[in-house]
């Protein structure tokens, strides 16, 4: 047992409450008591704790184009050919290194859980590995090296377009031979360990054909499906002319929408989408960071909520790994489209980066749980008020100060399943983040 004394604790909606005691069990928080001085033994936490924040869409090799794909005019397409020679650049050995810098990274920013969206299989020829699963368990090293909670979400990517029925030669380490292949090749995965879980990603309705996506309903076996959605115009445009449908459409269409489903992106929907999607209350992960980062468009997070879809967030490319910043994004951004404010709560923006992540990434142990709540996993995190940015915190907006406000360099503490990997700002297993990021990067890119 292992017990704290927070100065404040978010608990779910709007505010904080102050002197809370939190006891810690074999990884799970056994009890929270509010209002309550300290007992003989409770370790101080100044600040505000909260639950660990979750990222529900990451693609950890891509954070080493951060700041080296903007110079000049360029569009989704066109950054897609630089992330393909940093993806060819991959083996088993940099890969697991980059992936542990760049979750070590989200650890400090208090991101206690990724779910990584995993499409470099095989060798840059497209033959496999003597495992095939070589370069899915580099990405499960890295992430015990960094103490991260992981969803590996294994990608079927079996084509170039809804037209083109072979990958491109640059896509050749992406791709299975056909659906059974990759599914043959997911079950050799079992169901995870310690701290980390499989899903199933068909990689989009252009990479995975509509009569294949209608075989992974029946290979789904309880597992979460993530597929990206309608992230272009030109995605749509290409799926109307080959089915006659939108891409939600043709999801909805095989039987893969769904509590148990993910749709990252969901940018450009038509109205009968965004019904499609909230119905069936599939969680939709928006990545505001990337999105904008992409020129892609800001998606109707608000429409879709209202509906009923649930929504979750993620950092995708890592054009910055900042959850309270993609938490922001999604209200900032809509209030410049709508000239309206308020479209979202901050206490639903906090949960959509928290137990919303948990629930799209299919771990139900956190249940519905909103807030530091007894019996969930105690992946939890101490945000700082010691700096300029939380001058202002009040418990009362709570809230809406760690949204509007908060940023990475205030969290100072962090816990998975109980045991601290972030004390006072620095990972306790990584000595140097920093360096090893830069060293990692290095390997994959020219400096």
């Amino acid at each position: 047992m292992s017990t704290y004394h927070a100065d404040f604790a978010w608990r779910g909606g709007e505010t904080a409450v102050a002197d809370v005691r939190i006891e810690v069990a074999n990884g799970i928080i056994a009890t929270v008591t509010e209002g309550v001085a300290p007992h003989p033994g409770d370790e101080h936490v100044s600040g505000v704790v909260m639950p660990g924040l979750v990222n529900a869409h990451s693609h950890a090799f891509h954070r080493a184009l951060r700041g080296r794909t903007d110079n000049g005019g360029s569009d989704f397409w066109s950054w897609r050919k630089q992330m393909y020679r940093v993806a060819n650049a991959l083996t088993p050995e940099n890969y697991s290194e980059l992936s542990a810098m760049v979750y070590a990274e989200m650890t400090l920013s208090g991101i206690t859980g990724v779910g990584e969206f995993h499409y470099v299989h095989h060798n840059p020829d497209g033959l496999a590995y003597s495992d095939s699963n070589e370069m899915g368990f580099a990405v499960v090293q890295g992430a015990r090296r960094a103490g991260i909670r992981l969803a590996l979400l294994d990608v079927a990517y079996l084509h170039a377009g809804l037209d083109q029925p072979k990958p491109l030669p640059e896509q050749q380490r992406f791709a299975d031979k056909n659906v059974d292949a990759w599914l043959d090749r997911v079950d050799r995965l079992g169901e995870g360990g310690e701290r980390w879980t499989v899903g199933l990603a068909p990689h989009s309705v252009r990479a995975v054909h509509p009569d294949e996506l209608d075989e992974v309903v029946g290979a789904r076996y309880g597992r979460v499906v993530h597929v990206h959605v309608s992230e272009q115009p030109a995605e749509n445009i290409a799926c109307l002319a080959a089915t006659g449908k939108t891409p939600t459409a043709v999801l909805a269409d095989v039987g893969l929408l769904g509590s148990f489903t993910t749709a990252v992106h969901a940018t450009h929907l038509t109205s009968q989408d965004i019904e499609l999607l909230g119905a069936s209350k599939t969680t939709v992960c928006f990545c505001p960071t990337t999105e904008r980062d992409l020129a892609d468009g800001i998606g109707p997070a608000s429409a879709l909520v209202n509906a009923g879809a649930l929504l979750a967030l993620g950092s995708d490319s890592h054009a910055v790994i900042d959850l309270f910043e993609e938490a922001r994004a999604v209200e900032l951004n809509e209030r410049l489209i709508t000239t309206r404010r308020g479209l979202h709560r901050p206490c639903d923006l906090l949960a959509a980066a928290t137990s919303g992540g948990a629930h799209s990434l299919g771990w139900t142990e956190f249940g519905s749980r909103i807030g530091i709540q007894p019996g969930a996993p105690a992946d939890f995190i101490a945000i700082s008020l010691d700096s300029t940015r939380l001058a202002s915190f009040s418990t009362a907006s709570a809230a809406a100060c760690i949204v509007y406000a908060a940023a990475p360099a205030d969290v100072s503490n962090v816990w998975v399943s109980g045991r601290r990997i972030v004390e006072h700002g620095r990972h306790t297993d990584i000595e140097d983040v920093v360096s090893g990021l830069r060293n990692a990067i290095a390997q994959v890119v020219s400096i």
